[in-house]
């Protein structure tokens, strides 16, 4: 089980740009047409004290002489210092990690209630609590990312913000273990994913952890889920280094290297992490523990990616040929050849999983491609039609059509 709300702590050279914002960037965002600026502007008055600049302050603050000291500008070099028990009860605990836990809220003043997000100071640098901060707010407009609330302020313990909440709870507390979500559910799911994705990486952001715990749901029917956690959301390009270990979403070139290594951040990242997404939410199972050569089942999936021909690998064979073909290419070992994360609306409109299938097809299980698929299938038609049962053992199928061979004299 991986930790939920965690953040990497890494010491990037990641150049604040969007921190030296004075208002929020609305260049090329597209706002949903259910979400108008007036609606978002609307979801956050109630936390807006309309005569002050500040969205949070103690009652014996001053209010900033400065706009951009604000918060809502996301550039301050201090936060509203407050009591958190004087303005909100704490309803109960969402979830938690090492660095904080996100707790459910009602604001006295309103009466609204939040999800509230502590990072605690402790294992908390202002800069990455200021980054994750600005990353969510600038990417609330879009209808698939969570809504971040220009709210933020710190306590004595920790840096606090406030985020919409989710009813329904993670993606993760509702996958069927060894089960898996339906096809139509899974397919909502990943459209909603890739397009928050496609956002985030038009502007030049990577998520870089993309996992259940990290999609939020609206309702039973998936028809509503969205992106959240920008803890590890860095520019692409910027260079980082690996400080803690791998866990199944992780792609191979970053599994492959050693602690304290730099690499690039790159986008492939985030498309490797979305189609491992899919192969847990269409299953209930992680395809593997680690990308790496140490993991039989990781190695099992290489080794076809390699042949690009022949039997499909053990955990894949539920998947139609169309859905390994979009795996192959999301999948692909080497992150130059990755595709991109739009190639998933290509695919949306195909079968992902087979039908289910006779005991006997349980058994006697045939995985191949499509040419060697088409044939069989054939075949079993034409055993039927001459009176032979299909639905026996492997071992008496194979008597009678040596039997049936023999008679027409084809030996």
């Amino acid at each position: 089980m991986y930790s939920k709300f965690s953040h990497s702590r890494v010491d990037d050279c990641c150049e604040n740009n969007l921190f030296k914002k004075k208002k929020r960037v609305n260049d090329q965002i597209p706002m949903p047409t259910a979400r108008s600026q007036n609606d978002h502007i609307e979801k956050c008055k109630g936390f807006i004290h309309r005569s002050k600049q500040r969205l949070f302050y103690h009652n014996n603050m001053d209010p900033p002489k400065d706009p951009s000291s604000s918060p809502r500008s996301s550039v301050s070099d201090s936060l509203p210092l407050i009591n958190l028990s004087e303005h909100y009860d704490i309803v109960k605990t969402l979830g938690s990690g090492t660095y904080g836990n996100v707790m459910l809220a009602r604001c006295k003043t309103t009466d609204t209630v939040v999800a509230l997000k502590n990072l605690l100071k402790k294992g908390t640098k202002f800069r990455d609590f200021q980054r994750e901060f600005t990353y969510g707010y600038f990417l609330s407009p879009h209808c698939a990312i969570v809504n971040t609330f220009d709210v933020a302020f710190e306590t004595e313990t920790s840096y606090m913000f406030a985020l919409e909440h989710a009813p329904l709870g993670d993606l993760f507390e509702t996958i069927p273990p060894q089960i898996g979500l339906d096809e139509k559910r899974g397919k909502c799911i990943i459209k909603q994913v890739a397009s928050a994705l496609d956002f985030m990486h038009s502007k030049h952001l990577v998520h870089r952890d993309i996992k259940p715990e990290n999609v939020l749901l609206f309702d039973r029917e998936c028809t509503k889920v969205k992106l959240m956690d920008f803890g590890m959301t860095r520019k692409r390009g910027t260079l980082v280094r690996k400080i803690s270990g791998s866990i199944p979403y992780t792609p191979p070139e970053i599994c492959e290297a050693v602690k304290n290594e730099g690499f690039y951040v790159e986008k492939s990242a985030d498309v490797w992490g979305c189609a491992v997404l899919l192969f847990t939410i269409l299953t209930g199972n992680f395809p593997w523990e680690n990308a790496d050569v140490g993991d039989p089942y990781f190695v099992e999936f290489a080794q076809w990616q390699k042949r690009k021909i022949g039997p499909t690998p053990s955990q894949w064979r539920r998947f139609t040929p169309r859905l390994m073909r979009l795996f192959r290419k999301m999948l692909d070992t080497k992150p130059e050849k990755r595709c991109e994360i739009t190639a998933v609306y290509r695919y949306i409109g195909d079968a992902w999983l087979k039908k289910a299938k006779t005991s006997y097809d349980c058994d006697d299980d045939i995985s191949s491609d499509d040419s060697k698929g088409t044939e069989m299938i054939e075949l079993r038609h034409a055993l039927e039609k001459h009176g032979i049962d299909t639905k026996v053992s492997k071992k008496l199928k194979e008597k009678r059509i040596n039997e049936w061979i023999m008679s027409l004299g084809l030996e």
